[in-house]
């Protein structure tokens, strides 16, 4: 057992894992606890735990928490649906046309490199700073990562697949239903996934402009106007908890969707 532990790229088992991770929690607890009792690190810099965890309440009952965590879940999740609608047709258009893949393809790579910070300015101006802005600003910084990775994804297409097809007299329509949403979907599905870890980034931006609600609206008051660094602690605390179950629920809707891809080999 010692000696998987430190195996290069060795596997642990599901028990290992759980008394690993638990561990581990422990550990960063414990640390931390040690820092802030030991007065090593001031508390304006760094709450001790229980800090943290008192804070919650006036979270809850003053700043309404489980609201404005609502309402940032809602926004990253049209931000999601907006991007998505927008990418996919447009990837497969540039990944598969040669006529759009040579007038657009290196645009879109160049998207990349666009400081979303700097654009929030345009974007006000464009659609105001209500809520279709935050929308619309969600979905630009999604969409300027994934509309790239949906054409890359579109080449990974191997091309026994599409030369089996061919082969059975499939036509184009047929071979992009048959093959490449398929094949584009099961990884994308991946990419998507790790994309709304990084939307929580532009969530925090968006709220605040026009500061009507959402946790970065709440980090902002509770930081900045405020001085609470346990209140901001225990946001992040959402935060994280709020990416964990979204990443959770990510990894069923695949099971769901693509069952192929969680097939253990020899079962």
């Amino acid at each position: 057992m010692t000696n998987s532990l430190f195996e290069l790229r060795g596997t642990l088992s599901k028990q290992q894992r759980i008394v690993l991770e638990i561990t581990g929690l422990l550990l960063i607890l414990g640390v931390w606890s040690l820092i802030s009792y030991t007065g090593l690190v001031r508390e304006s810099i760094l709450p001790p735990p229980w800090k943290v965890i008192a804070a919650f309440k006036e979270l809850h009952f003053e700043n309404a928490l489980i609201r404005n965590t609502f309402k940032s879940v809602g926004l990253n999740f049209m931000g999601y649906i907006e991007a998505i609608a927008i990418a996919l047709p447009i990837g497969f258009l540039i990944g598969l046309v040669p006529l759009f893949k040579g007038l657009f393809g290196r645009s879109v790579d160049t998207f990349r490199f666009i400081p979303l910070t700097a654009v929030t300015g345009l974007f006000i101006v464009w659609f105001g700073i209500e809520t279709s802005m935050k929308v619309h600003f969600l979905a630009f910084g999604i969409l300027v990562y994934l509309l790239p990775v949906v054409v890359q994804r579109i080449e990974e297409v191997k091309d026994v697949y599409l030369k089996t097809v061919y082969t059975l007299g499939a036509t184009n329509w047929q071979t992009i239903r048959s093959v490449y949403l398929p094949a584009v979907l099961s990884k994308i599905s991946d990419d998507i996934r790790v994309l709304v870890a990084i939307s929580w980034t532009y969530i925090i931006i968006a709220e605040l402009v026009n500061s009507t609600g959402g946790i970065g609206a709440l980090i902002y008051q509770a930081g900045q106007r405020q001085g609470r660094i346990d209140k901001v602690f225990a946001i992040l605390v959402v935060i994280i908890l709020i990416g964990l179950l979204q990443d959770r629920i990510f990894i069923l809707l695949d099971r769901w969707f693509f069952p192929h891809k969680h097939i253990q080999k020899g079962k």
